[in-house]
């Protein structure tokens, strides 16, 4: 708790937004029981501040769609309980009678994660004290509306959210998990290759699709926190990077796709049980110093595309590509003294130099938008 504290007093990242979400929260919650305490003093009090409590979401959007669910799950709960209560007139029996129902009806797709607010709100009904009459339930969904309206307004004016921070990052842990990898295949290749080190490596390139995964996701919040933000200038540039991100997204599933088909083809030359060639000094040592400069070429990569100062971390990564692609076509030109006429050779060689080449393939420059002049990054 202190760690995470200390966190969000420092700077941006996740732990302030949650903090701010929070604090966003119990506002919302606070300024609906005020307002439904003065316009609906004879109404359920619980009724709004707890809507608005819940409905301050990750985005204005979300909060406006679950705001939609939420408030049918609470009408059909609330009529349903207020039509069980006065046909039976039993507490008990009505809530025996209506709690099925509306737990089933919260099964709804429609009603979404919001479905159980059905049942909670026909147990309130049932459960408070007061008439169970239509003018009553017609006023505990106002004071929901009330509720939902309040945590809308409070989530979309004060200080609206944004991803994209949380996007640039997902990007680097990618890049730099990847760059790591294969730094520790190319360190790796300075002494026998073992069947234990290489199923290490290969593991650990199928980990990347589970970051990969993070960065999905970040893009689509990324996406979705446009919708609906009232502060332009977070929609614009929401907006504006995500197609950028999506490519950027597609370039990271295809290094993904070649450090595993990379770390694969070794892993097999490791196997004593195949007839695979096994590389000797003279192959792993130039290998081993390409691969470093591979990985030198991701992390430049990552910088371009998390970091500001787009122009000067472009420069960086043209030239680290540019030295990569010479040192490529002068180890494919050696390519057939290394294989030493065996077919299998040239083929397993081959394959080692595409897939690591092929890493850096779709890190061209080029496509990034340009930096908004004159302001600040738009969530920090």
């Amino acid at each position: 708790m202190a760690r995470s504290a200390r966190r969000a007093w420092s700077g941006p990242g996740r732990e302030r937004d949650l903090l701010v979400q929070s604090l966003k929260s119990a506002l919302a919650a606070v300024l609906a029981w005020l307002l439904s305490s003065w316009l609906l003093p004879d109404t359920l009090a619980v009724m709004a501040p707890w809507v608005a409590l819940v409905l301050v979401q990750a985005t204005v959007f979300r909060s406006m769609a679950r705001g939609a669910q939420q408030l049918a799950a609470i009408a059909l709960g609330t009529v349903l309980g207020t039509a069980a209560l006065a046909l039976l007139g039993h507490p008990p029996a009505a809530l025996a009678v209506v709690l099925p129902l509306t737990i089933l009806a919260g099964n709804w797709p429609r009603l979404g994660d919001q479905g159980i607010y059905s049942a909670t709100s026909a147990l309130f009904t049932v459960t408070a004290s007061g008439e169970a009459t239509a003018v009553v339930a017609g006023e505990r969904v106002l004071a929901a509306l009330l509720g939902a309206g309040v945590a809308v307004a409070v989530n979309a004016l004060l200080r609206p959210p944004a991803y994209l921070r949380d996007t640039r990052k997902a990007v680097r842990n990618v890049v730099d998990e990847a760059a790591d990898a294969l730094e520790a295949v190319a360190d790796g290749l300075g002494e026998p290759l073992e069947y234990d080190r290489a199923r290490g490596w290969y593991d650990r390139a199928r980990r990347l699709p589970r970051l990969i995964g993070d960065v999905r996701s970040s893009v689509a919040w990324t996406r979705e926190s446009a919708w609906f933000n009232p502060e332009r200038r977070k929609r614009a540039e929401a907006i504006r990077l995500a197609p950028w991100y999506d490519e950027t997204l597609h370039t990271l599933e295809e290094v993904s796709g070649h450090l595993t088909a990379l770390t694969a083809i070794l892993l097999d030359a490791a196997d004593e049980k195949r007839p695979s060639p096994r590389p000797d000094a003279g192959v792993t040592e130039p290998y081993a110093a390409f691969l470093r400069q591979v990985a030198g070429v991701l992390r430049a990569y990552g910088r371009w595309v998390a970091e500001e100062n787009g122009g000067r971390r472009e420069r960086e990564l043209d030239e680290t590509a540019a030295a990569v692609g010479e040192t490529h076509d002068r180890l494919r030109a050696e390519l057939p003294r290394w294989a030493t006429g065996s077919p299998d050779s040239v083929a397993f060689f081959g394959s080692l130099l595409r897939h690591a080449g092929g890493l850096t393939d779709h890190l061209a420059p080029g496509r990034r938008p340009e930096e908004p002049s004159g302001t600040e990054r738009p969530d920090e």
